[in-house]
């Protein structure tokens, strides 16, 4: 076969053979209208023939040019430098076996049985002795088995396994480490960040107990609940405990703390010992247990301790003495403790307290009240402030009005009778009238005067004499 080629200024017939491949004479040959190969002239229409394509030798494909130099191939297998496909005896024609095996490869058809189809297997057949047979005839057919075959021809062997590959199985298989990497990681960044949340509370070590959920299959969403049920998280939150049993809902970790926090600044705020507020290693602070499973906010703990720490260990010693004389159950006064205690309702501390300002007011001024009249006082709405200026008054007009009433035999002036008409208790008109009529008779003995010219006695108001 032959190319047309247009000639070009510059080409020559010598140029144009050896970019075919061809050798000069036959591109004379496919030229004889040219008598003169040295003169071509552009524009002239020449014959180029094309060049045959050499035998490969080692499966190499047309136009490969290899960089070291090929050994002349053996025309039998057997010989030295024998390339080519083993191709079983019980196949017909060795040479569609070996282009079955080019096909199969991809090499396409690369000539018959020792051209070079396939690389790298010698004519003869070492088993695992490493003892040399003869099952390989002269015409290049191996006379052995089809499994032995399978196993030494490259051809074969890879076939068979592409052919037992299992698709399915290596993607599930495949699929399966992929997920379990996966959820690997997923276990790995669920486990920081409920790590890194109780750090920022001082509580890590508790997320340190639950780190063999990292590879027993824990799923993520069950690393909380799983923290929940150590002990060292029951123990660290034991209010839950208590809110539970009172129908109450359970804390998080984060309001948990931020209660603690704000009770140890109030009890900072009011030097209150640290004996309340004292931490372990956990951070827990049992003194705040109760109080949190009561469900004391921050605000009334204030309260309470105001109530203890400002009205009565801060107050006059009277008013102690009456609280523990009125309640003998807030044993060795200790008020701190007992307001402190959720189970003592604060409104219920508070009228305690008041009761017991009111009967320290009394004994302020030389008289005595007993917790039933305190406690009447309290309800009708006396305050420290108002029992004392009321007891002031009463002590100093009573003596003078019992001894009045005692020498003009009129009733006795008590000071059950005072307390009536000073704080406006029931019956206060009829004590009012009383002291009148004592200091009225003492003025007309005297003709118009008490016999004393200033203090309780000259005054005209409640409680003076």
């Amino acid at each position: 076969m032959a190319e047309k080629v247009k000639v070009k200024s510059g080409d020559s017939m010598s140029a144009l053979a050896a970019k075919a491949g061809v050798s000069l004479a036959a591109m004379k040959a496919a030229n004889p209208q040219i008598t003169n190969p040295s003169l071509i002239k552009p524009g002239q229409v020449l014959n180029v023939p094309t060049a045959k394509p050499a035998a490969p030798t080692s499966g190499i494909v047309s136009g490969f040019t290899p960089s070291v130099t090929m050994p002349t191939p053996a025309k039998k297998p057997g010989e030295p430098g024998f390339v080519g496909p083993v191709v079983p005896k019980s196949t017909q024609s060795s040479t569609d076996s070996a282009a079955a095996a080019n096909d199969y490869l991809g090499l396409g058809p690369l000539g018959g049985l020792g051209s070079g189809a396939v690389a790298g297997v010698t004519g003869s057949v070492v088993d695992q002795n490493n003892s040399t047979t003869s099952n390989v005839d002269d015409d290049g057919t191996y006379a052995g088995s089809d499994k032995d075959v399978q196993e030494l021809d490259p051809v074969k062997k890879g076939k068979a396994a592409i052919d037992t590959f299992d698709v399915e199985k290596y993607t599930k298989d495949y699929l399966a480490k992929v997920t379990e990497a996966e959820k690997d990681i997923e276990r790995k960044s669920a486990f920081n960040i409920l790590k890194m949340e109780f750090q920022q509370y001082g509580l890590g070590s508790l997320v340190d107990k639950i780190s063999n959920l990292l590879t027993d299959g824990t799923p993520p969403a069950e690393f909380a609940l799983r923290l929940r049920a150590t002990k060292e998280y029951q123990d660290r939150f034991k209010a839950n405990e208590i809110r539970l049993s009172k129908g109450l809902a359970a804390l998080s970790p984060a309001e948990y703390v931020a209660l603690e926090d704000q009770y140890q600044s109030v009890m900072r705020n009011y030097d209150l010992p640290e004996s309340y507020y004292t931490k372990d290693e956990t951070g827990r602070q049992a003194g705040f247990e109760q109080l949190l499973g009561g469900d004391v906010s921050a605000r009334e703990l204030e309260d309470r301790v105001i109530t203890a720490k400002e009205r009565v260990v801060n107050a006059n010693p009277e008013v102690l003495k009456a609280l523990k004389s009125f309640y003998p159950d807030i044993k060795n006064g200790d008020i701190l403790a007992y307001t402190l205690d959720p189970k003592n309702a604060l409104k219920t501390i508070q009228n305690k307290v008041t009761a017991a300002e009111i009967g320290g007011a009394a004994m302020q001024s030389g008289l005595g009240t007993s917790l039933a009249r305190a406690e009447e006082l309290q309800k009708m709405g006396v305050d420290k402030a108002s029992a004392t200026e009321g007891y002031s008054a009463i002590g100093a007009g009573l003596q003078r009005g019992s001894e009045l009433a005692s020498i003009y035999g009129e009733s006795p002036y008590s000071q059950a009778t005072a307390e009536s008409e000073v704080f406006k208790l029931s019956g206060a008109q009829e004590a009012r009238k009383q002291r009148q009529k004592v200091t009225g008779l003492e003025k007309a003995t005297f003709g118009g005067q008490s016999g004393v010219t200033s203090g309780a006695l000259s005054r005209d108001r409640a409680g003076g004499i």
